[in-house]
């Protein structure tokens, strides 16, 4: 796809310059039948830039661009000014004191020495519970008589 874009730009581009010199060769037999009828010939393209850059720049006083640039000052200063009053200061950072801390990790210890107890407490009754539920199941189901061993034929080897 990208040298298809390439064949086409270059196809356009030589085109485009076939047509620049056509409009040459159009533009001059313009200005030769209006030479031949008495009129004056057409202004070419250099002819009508010049005109233009021979203008006179205009230039600005110094006391214009003074008072430019104090205005251009002044709204700076507006800007930051309220800028400045936009942005409100952030209040302290809060400290916590020693005692308060002390507090909070004491009641830290404390549900986790309950959590811990809660979990000791839990454990012996949940094994109690599985022991028993393996007993019953041994009481109910009869033992099975144990299973014989396959029997294997041993293979005797002719002796000569």
């Amino acid at each position: 796809m990208p040298q298809t874009l390439k064949h086409d730009s270059e196809f356009l581009h030589a085109a485009l310059v076939g047509l620049q010199h056509i409009l040459g060769g159009l533009e001059q037999r313009i200005a030769d039948l209006r030479s031949h009828l008495g009129g004056h010939p057409a202004p070419t393209k250099a002819a009508a830039a010049a005109p233009e850059s021979a203008a006179k720049k205009r230039t600005m006083s110094a006391s214009a661009r003074r008072r430019i640039a104090l205005a251009q000052k002044k709204r700076w200063a507006a800007f930051n000014a309220a800028k400045a009053v936009a942005a409100a200061p952030k209040p302290p950072k809060r400290v916590m004191s020693a005692e308060g801390r002390a507090r909070i990790v004491a009641a830290t210890k404390k549900r986790w020495a309950a959590f811990h107890k809660a979990q000791k407490a839990a454990k012996p009754v949940a094994k109690k519970v599985a022991k028993k539920a393996v007993k019953s199941v041994a009481r109910k189901a009869p033992a099975a008589p144990p299973a014989a061993p396959p029997v294997v034929a041993a293979a005797v080897a002719p002796s000569e």
